[in-house]
């Protein structure tokens, strides 16, 4: 299965409900949309989502890495030789892991329906279906219960707080939810870099029962000295975000005295399903849980994460969130949403095409 043509186009997606973390609000995001053609009409869909304020690829340099002509080496490869294009992509594109992202994930869909198979089951199916998260912005209390109410209505089980402006704030928030809602729903949150050393032990104590899931990042991504000198408890409750882009990472972080023991996987940070898979390898080796998470992307990358989060054992949690609050997006189809779980369909690759 030669590749035969490669296409990409910018695509501006404005968000139906705008959301505000630790360090900013998010309005609108822009992707590159990629098509990699094959031989039969075949051709694989990617996206990238560049985050600049988490791996320093902006948008521009997305769209450069991107453009056709930087990437008419691809042609005439086969797509069956998937990883060495893989670790190509690594070695020509190592600034740019979102772009890299969208043409890996491109190339896995294309070899997945050239097999007739869906994604997930190329890559050795262990889950049929999760559970996701959804996630609720810095709001006040009432505008936050407001919107946990429509989630939990939506048969939504899991509900991912942000935090990080005020502690106090933050504490009266959850309690407020748990107050409301009881035992019946999951709370994960995420201060988004936002807390420091004191911060993170007083949230600990005072949160003890208000049985929080884990806490995401919760200090500043080049600290991770101080999350070695927090109580073992607390460090394996704490889910690497920021601070986990690539395989790398994943190692200083398994260097005693771990950092944490969750790692928050995203292909726009790794650079897609090749590595992520990587990446899910030394957690499952070290007996590290797993949650898949996501930029605000299309359903094509939610897609790609959530293949590779259901073929990995060591997938405990998904956060794949990131196309349910986009006013519009350039395809359909890739996933199932019931009562708040996720599931593929049994089309062949991604299972996504575009509108």
């Amino acid at each position: 299965m030669k590749i035969t043509r490669i296409v990409s186009r910018v695509e501006h997606l404005p968000l139906a409900r705008p959301y505000t973390i630790a360090f900013r609000t998010i309005e609108a995001v822009t992707c590159v949309l990629v098509k990699v053609h094959g031989e039969r009409g075949l051709f694989g869909l990617g996206t990238a989502s560049p985050e600049p304020f988490v791996t320093g690829e902006t948008e521009t340099a997305a769209q450069t890495a991107l453009q056709e002509d930087a990437l008419d080496w691809l042609l005439g490869h086969d797509v069956r030789q998937l990883p060495a294009l893989c670790r190509e992509l690594q070695r020509r594109l190592p600034q740019t892991p979102a772009a890299r992202a969208a043409l890996d994930m491109a190339l896995h869909d294309l070899l997945a329906q050239h097999l007739g198979l869906p994604l997930v089951d190329m890559l050795g199916r262990v889950h049929e279906r999760l559970p996701t998260s959804v996630t609720i912005g810095i709001k006040p209390v009432r505008e936050t219960l407001e919107e946990a109410a429509e989630h939990i209505g939506r048969g939504f089980q899991v509900l991912k707080i942000k935090l990080g402006h005020s502690l106090d704030e933050d504490l009266e928030r959850l309690r407020r939810l748990r107050e409301r809602f009881g035992q019946t729903i999951g709370i994960r949150v995420d201060p988004n870099q936002g807390y420091d050393q004191a911060d993170v032990l007083r949230f600990v104590e005072c949160s003890a029962d208000l049985a929080i899931e884990f806490l995401e990042q919760p200090l500043p991504a080049a600290d991770t000295a101080t999350l070695r000198i927090l109580p073992e408890a607390v460090r394996s409750r704490v889910a690497a975000d920021e601070c986990l882009l690539d395989e790398s990472d994943a190692l200083g972080l398994l260097m005693p005295p771990r950092a944490c023991g969750i790692f928050n996987i995203k292909l726009m940070k790794c650079g897609g399903v090749h590595p992520a898979l990587r990446i899910a390898a030394l957690a499952e080796t070290a007996g590290i849980e797993l949650m898949w998470g996501c930029m605000d992307e299309s359903v094509i990358g939610i897609s790609a994460a959530l293949h590779a989060a259901l073929s990995s054992p060591a997938t405990h949690y998904l956060d794949l969130d990131g196309s349910f609050d986009l006013a519009r997006d350039p395809a359909i189809g890739g996933f199932v949403l019931e009562e708040g779980c996720l599931r593929t369909t049994a089309a062949p690759g991604l299972g996504v095409r575009l509108l």
